[in-house]
């Protein structure tokens, strides 16, 4: 079991350093200051990845690859939600200064559902942990239990490199407190999202 946990960690930890738009949503919010919202979308977007990992782990998610229909829904509701997230990004008039933990940013709760919502309505994630995870439960292991524990080293691999994200976007939070800086953090985040949206809707 140590074996496939450090092999599935190196895996994951790969894929976690890779950019994308959970990278661009954690940068976009704690850039502009809304601290307690930024921890919320990485705490969401980690809830999302440790239900399909224990979904993957009692073999529900394979609905997903066995149902074209099935699939087709979250993938239609998933880039649905990315575009209307994106639009609203492009929308912002980004005129509000940032300010530390500003109340108006929604706080924690709202972040953590729209990480939680992204995530779970990316059927991919499904499907990788469908392909993937099966790979590296050892012969004989119970597979809900070793197939959970392989998840949680994904979530803590996730929390972790999201406090590096959040620890640089502070770094440069003085430049976004100016309002034009402000527009062209959504505008690039909101291109970024509405391009996974898109990109989601289009590609089998």
């Amino acid at each position: 079991m140590t074996t496939a946990l450090w092999s599935f960690a190196l895996v994951v930890g790969l894929l976690t350093l890779t950019p994308g738009l959970d990278t661009a949503l954690i940068l976009r919010t704690s850039a502009l200051g809304h601290r307690r919202q930024a921890w919320g979308v990485v705490l969401g977007i980690q809830t999302g990845t440790l239900v399909w990992g224990t979904l993957s782990s009692a073999g529900v998610t394979a609905l997903l690859t066995a149902s074209q229909v099935a699939y087709e829904v979250l993938r239609w509701g998933g880039a649905a939600y990315l575009v209307w997230m994106g639009v609203g990004m492009l929308r912002g008039r980004g005129t509000q200064a940032v300010v530390e933990d500003e109340p108006t940013d929604g706080g924690f709760g709202q972040g953590w559902r729209r990480g939680t919502l992204t995530n779970l309505l990316n059927p991919k994630v499904g499907v990788f942990y469908v392909a993937v995870l099966p790979q590296f439960i050892p012969a004989g292991a119970p597979h809900f239990a070793a197939g959970v524990a392989l998840t949680c080293v994904h979530v803590v691999e996730g929390v972790l490199w999201s406090a590096v994200l959040v620890g640089f976007a502070k770094a440069v939070r003085g430049w976004l407190r100016r309002p034009s800086a402000r527009r062209l953090m959504d505008r690039v985040t909101g291109t970024v999202v509405v391009g996974f949206g898109l990109k989601l809707a289009l590609t089998d």
